[in-house]
């Protein structure tokens, strides 16, 4: 022994195995994309966006990241964004700039959606 101090033995520490599960229910993801994207823009402004610049602009979900907006909107609208642009309106809801990459074109989606 080196040293004066003396250390108590450390106990072992087994993995629990519970008999049963403590929740009866698997808990089920809250933000999935019909809740995040909540519906189209259709004013003038977005309209000129959609045929301009290849954007569709939404309303979303205030707790939705640009990474599940980019998700959903390929889930729902099977299109690949580019770029996702949000801003908090005055009135307390998120808007979503969605940029669609090239070979997507935002007056199809737009479509087929029935926004135009």
């Amino acid at each position: 022994r080196n040293m004066a101090h003396a250390f108590r033995p450390k106990p072992v520490m087994k993995r629990r195995e519970p008999k049963y599960p403590r929740r009866s229910v698997e808990s089920r993801q809250r933000m999935d994309k019909y809740r995040i994207i909540q519906c189209p823009v259709t004013t003038e402004s977005a309209m000129k966006k959609i045929e301009e610049i290849n954007t569709l602009v939404f309303l979303v979900d205030i707790k939705a990241t640009k990474l599940n907006i980019k998700a959903a909107v390929k889930e729902l609208y099977d299109v690949k964004c580019a770029k996702v642009n949000t801003l908090i309106r005055p009135d307390g809801k998120k808007k979503a700039y969605v940029h669609l990459t090239q070979d997507y074109d935002a007056l199809d989606v737009a479509n087929r959606i029935g926004i135009i």
